[in-house]
């Protein structure tokens, strides 16, 4: 497989320190063209930016996880926003993300201060006019409620709702991504809401280094996993492994507004 666009993954993580100039260097023979490396935290974002300038296929975001809410907040400072519109300014910093609600845990930040946060980084890509890449977990109705009133342009990324969400945020003109988790066994609820999604409106990727797809559930994934991801994607739309491939790579594209020429083909 080639033309493969990994939409969202984590290379400054810690867990690739070991190999990860090998790794990336070896992703042009696994037919990965592009990757987006995505910011989720102040060190994630300037690490982010790092990998652009080193890599030509590397792309970043800029963004703040809800994880990292309450830190933020007690700053009682809108300082994040101006370094982080500093940072957009960059020319391979193609989008603002990933930014949400994450309510899976009790003790994540509270709420309301998520809500804030991520109201905030909404307003900031509505004024900068670049595309988010949405978190939701377990947080449907506020996140659909906090899109609906800034309406931007972008990607739910890593979906897990159930496939009346995937149509709510189809709705809204995003596109929706789906990681490994789509060829886990027990992935029932994501195969239905795959089903949903139009391929101009859908995109692969890995959020590595989690996520895994089968075989390989429970080790450190990597872009060079995604054609597990494309090939049960490809099954549930009924293309072949490359025309979801191919597409996918466009819609990337297309949501980052990134010209396909700026990325040198493989094979």
């Amino acid at each position: 497989m080639k033309n493969i666009f990994d939409s969202h993954a984590h290379y400054d993580d810690p867990r690739f320190d070991g190999d990860r100039d090998a790794l990336l260097c070896s992703m042009a023979e696994h037919g990965v063209r592009a990757i987006m490396n995505v910011g989720n935290t102040t060190g994630a974002n300037l690490a982010g930016i790092e990998l652009a300038r080193r890599y030509d296929f590397i792309y970043c975001s800029i963004g703040i996880h809800p994880d990292q809410s309450a830190e933020i907040a007690a700053q009682h400072s809108r300082e994040y926003l101006d370094l982080m519109a500093q940072q957009l300014s960059y020319e391979k910093a193609m989008a603002l993300g990933e930014i949400g609600l994450d309510y899976y845990y009790d003790d994540n930040a509270p709420r309301e201060t998520q809500r804030l946060i991520f109201e905030q980084q909404l307003a900031l890509a509505k004024d900068l006019d670049v595309p988010v890449i949405i978190h939701n977990r377990d947080a449907h109705q506020d996140t659909l409620e906090l899109l609906k009133k800034y309406l931007p342009k972008g990607i739910m990324h890593c979906f897990s709702g159930s496939a009346e969400v995937a149509k709510e945020v189809l709705k809204l003109g995003m596109y929706i991504g789906f990681t490994g988790v789509i060829t886990f066994k027990n992935a029932r609820r994501a195969v239905e809401a795959a089903a949903e999604v139009p391929l101009d409106r859908l995109l692969i990727e890995t959020d590595c280094p989690y996520m895994a797809p089968e075989p390989y559930r429970g080790k450190r994934c990597d872009s060079t996993m995604l054609p597990r991801m494309a090939e049960k994607l490809a099954e549930i739309k009924g293309v072949s492994p490359q025309r979801l491939a191919d597409q996918t790579f466009e819609n990337a594209c297309a949501v980052y507004r990134i010209p396909a020429s700026d990325l040198a083909l493989q094979g």
